[in-house]
């Protein structure tokens, strides 16, 4: 009598299944950690943690969880309802459903976003990667080149259509904010991206704070060139250790002041969620905060 009363406190098979449902829910959450970590950890290369675990599996994942809290949700409510199944199921249509909305919200910028990876100030006078650079990146087999002129490849078109074959300069200016076009610099895809002129400050103030900037981000630098005014450091991120490439030049202008272009190339990968144009906007940001 005490374990049918217990088993009916509990909610029985119900009980159970929306104890699954939440086990599952959670597991989603953490299956992004652990595509990460693992990533993170040497047990697998970014292609298997990024490609394969968390844009291949962690929706599936996710799906599946979603499934089972809302049937767990059903079943607890029919037939005699149970309010322990019912909590259980509704946490993980909670956490599930959270997981889902973050999901479709990624997916809606990236599709928002243009097939970018290689973003700059000047594409007039395109910074070039020096000898070093070149060695540096295909050590790690990065296989995006830098060019003068880079062009959006063809395959691009399945996923944005007509951005296939055209020039990156053409699509960067296009996807930037303008006052013209949009009311809200959010309502763009990309801030204005623009050269930093600093009209009262020498080019060896600009250069020197350019590189304790660089330094202060705690990027490897690559090459340091004070004569020429270039800086070159590779930026890795956290979790997947993508390595992304930043040129700066710094030249005099005018008699008394400088100007500092940069730009930022990813190593692997098509689009990069707008990781370059925000890397190059907070760098010439800090630049000029630290020159004040």
């Amino acid at each position: 009598m005490a374990d049918s009363t217990s088993s009916d406190q509990n909610g029985g098979w119900r009980g159970k299944f929306a104890g699954l449902a939440l086990a599952v829910a959670v597991f989603g959450v953490l299956w992004f950690f652990i595509a990460a970590g693992g990533t993170k950890l040497g047990l697998w290369d970014w292609k298997v943690g990024f490609i394969k675990l968390t844009m291949g599996w962690g929706p599936k994942i996710v799906q599946g969880a979603l499934g089972l809290s809302v049937l767990a949700i059903i079943l607890s409510l029919v037939a005699a309802p149970r309010k322990r199944p019912f909590m259980l199921a509704l946490g993980a249509l909670l956490i599930s459903g959270l997981s889902m909305g973050r999901l479709i919200a990624a997916k809606a910028n990236a599709e928002r976003l243009p097939p970018l990876h290689d973003i700059q100030t000047d594409w007039t006078n395109p910074i070039m990667p020096s000898a070093a650079l070149l060695a540096a990146r295909d050590s790690t087999g990065g296989y995006n080149k830098i060019e003068e002129a880079p062009v959006i490849p063809d395959n691009a078109n399945a996923r944005w259509p007509g951005t296939g074959g055209r020039l990156v300069s053409e699509v960067q200016e296009e996807a930037e904010f303008d006052p013209d076009r949009q009311r809200k610099e959010v309502s763009a895809p990309y801030p204005k991206i623009e050269t930093l002129v600093l009209p009262s400050v020498s080019f060896d103030m600009a250069y020197q704070a350019a590189l304790d900037t660089v330094e202060a981000k705690g990027w490897k630098v690559v090459t340091a060139d004070p004569q020429n005014g270039h800086i070159e450091a590779t930026d890795t991120t956290f979790w997947f250790e993508f390595k992304d490439d930043v040129m700066i030049r710094v030249l005099p202008d005018g008699a008394d002041g400088a100007r500092i272009d940069a730009r930022s190339v990813s190593r692997v990968g098509l689009s990069d969620l707008g990781a370059n144009a925000k890397r190059v906007n907070m760098l010439l940001d800090d630049i000029e905060t630290r020159l004040r």
